[in-house]
């Protein structure tokens, strides 16, 4: 049975002890564990040689090898539904992105801007972690089947909002469902697929991340621009429905894990507060009263509310990381650090640049989504780049293209604040400047990744894969949340959004410096 840890890996990027297509997307999934399935499943991991769930070994393996794909029975529709899954959380996620502004200004809540990304986040990480728990007990299909409903209730209760506070308790309900859509998509592969096609379907997801990641922001864009801002929620609700008619009646076959059926009915159960959905809910509740602290004026309530959150947040994250994590030890614990570094820089500058574009610089929703979408592209590309140079780093600290990718980061970080921020500077400066921050990304992150999870040992790829999982979620939580401030205490003190933006695009560049002076980390001393 997959350990507590690995319960939360799934939901961003891929995690793998090799390059592999499905690293290289923008907010890729996460990976779930290539390795032979353990032996204790019997009745939900088919063998690799399985013609399909619950169907006879063929006679003649390389033939039927060759015969198989996830294009035909008995997976092609498990396969549509999965991929189509995949894409609507991705399509969510950066489509929204695009539009946040608008929304935010019809619905009185550009005050707390951030609100409308961290409520997701923090969200994400409890769904992530429920669904993954739920999955060990009673198989994918009922965790999946909740969190389409409940991300589709989120959608529709978004799209409907009255004002931004309903429109925050929809985005939050989106936030559990994205969780468990993300963590149970690698789960089903595993569970489903003999193992010759997993690496088909993990390109598959890939690409049903990468595609809407390219394409959404345009197309939410043109929705908001030319019929509202409520139909980029509207039209995911079909297609949430066409999804769960995909892949719930396969995943129905599957059983529950054999191990976890015969557990014994004396064994002693985790005392509620150790258990990990309620670390989870531990970690998300005080990252935001620290979130919502740093948003008021009053210091009576700010700092008990900061100190009380942080303390909270803390205190979790020590029990959900790596020991090590927090003192960035070399080796995993590093990877850890090193994934919330890349994703607090590139995400939280990210989640304010339309903001920029279309506030300080007039550019419409649509121009403004081709900043995220050249940086879908370029990290698509770096990715690549990466993965066809790594042989040279095999056996060796990566610390170098790590070390390089940050620099890059950096660098398109300052370009683009110069495009959101400066007059004299063309507005669009900004997309190119995404456009290099995308690729400093692409290799970094693909680096980072590949070189934690080689040194993450066989019993604790689940571990360290789903450590930087919650790294990512948090880190875009977390700064989603203080550029939200930053905005809030501008408007509240009678200052521009300009100031606002310029102090989070510094904390965001100071991020990636960060991530330069670690990178050398990555791997132990040589003794």
């Amino acid at each position: 049975m997959p350990s507590e840890q690995e319960a939360t890996v799934h939901g961003g990027p891929a995690a793998s002890t090799s390059p592999a297509p499905e690293a290289g997307g923008p907010v890729p999934p996460a990976d779930a564990e290539g390795s032979d399935p353990p032996a204790d499943t019997e009745g939900l991991v088919p063998p690799a040689d399985a013609a399909g769930p619950g169907g006879p070994a063929p006679s003649e393996p390389g033939a039927a090898h060759a015969a198989e794909s996830v294009f035909r029975a008995p997976y092609a529709a498990l396969t549509w539904g999965i991929v189509l899954s995949v894409g609507l959380v991705a399509f969510e996620s950066m489509g929204v992105a695009t539009v946040l502004p608008d929304i935010a200004e019809r619905l009185g809540g550009l005050h707390a801007y951030g609100w409308g990304l961290s409520a997701l986040m923090l969200a994400n990480l409890i769904g992530t972690v429920a669904a993954g728990r739920d999955a060990d007990r009673h198989g994918p299909a009922r965790p999946l089947a909740v969190g389409l409903v409940v991300f589709a209730v989120g959608c529709a209760l978004a799209g409907a909002a009255p004002d931004w506070p309903v429109f925050l308790a929809g985005r939050f309900l989106q936030g559990l469902g994205v969780g468990a859509v993300m963590a149970l998509a690698y789960a089903a592969i595993s569970l489903a697929y003999p193992q010759h096609l997993r690496a088909r379907m993990f390109a598959l997801v890939a690409g049903g991340w990468t595609v809407p990641s390219l394409v959404g922001p345009t197309l939410a864009a043109v929705i908001s621009d030319h019929v509202s801002w409520r139909g980029v929620f509207v039209l995911l609700l079909p297609l949430i429905a066409v999804a769960a008619v995909l892949a719930l009646p396969q995943l129905r076959r599957l059983d529950r894990p054999e191990g976890v059926a015969n557990t014994p009915a004396d064994a002693p159960a985790a005392r509620w507060w150790a258990t990990p959905v309620a670390r989870s809910v531990l970690l998300a509740a005080g990252t935001g009263v620290l979130l919502a602290g740093l948003q008021l004026r009053q210091l009576a309530l700010l700092v008990p509310l900061v100190v009380v959150g942080g303390v909270a947040g803390v205190l979790a994250l020590r029990t959900v990381t790596p020991p090590g994590t927090l003192a960035v030890r070399r080796g995993v614990p590093t990877g850890v650090v090193l994934r919330f570094l890349l994703c607090g820089a590139y995400f939280g500058s990210e989640a304010f640049l339309p903001l920029g574009l279309v506030r300080l610089r007039d550019l419409s929703a649509s121009e403004a989504g081709l900043g995220l979408s050249a940086g879908a592209i370029t990290w698509v590309l770096g990715a690549a780049w990466q993965g066809r140079a790594d042989g040279r780093w095999s056996g060796r600290s990566r610390a170098v293209p790590i070390a390089a990718g940050f620099v890059v980061l950096l660098v398109g970080i300052v370009v683009m604040a110069l495009g959101v921020l400066v007059d004299a500077v063309p507005a669009l400066v900004a997309v190119a400047g995404w456009a290099i921050g995308g690729a400093g990304m692409g290799v970094a992150f693909n680096a980072a990744t590949t070189d934690a999870m080689e040194q993450a040992p066989a019993d604790r790829q689940g571990e360290a894969s789903g450590a930087m999982q919650l790294a990512q979620t948090l880190a875009v939580a977390v700064l989603s949340g203080l550029g939200g401030a930053a905005v809030s205490l501008a408007s509240a003190y009678g200052s521009t959004v300009t100031v606002a933006l310029t102090a989070t695009f510094t904390l965001t560049g100071a991020l990636a410096a960060a991530g330069i002076l670690a990178a050398h980390r990555i791997r132990p001393a040589a003794s």
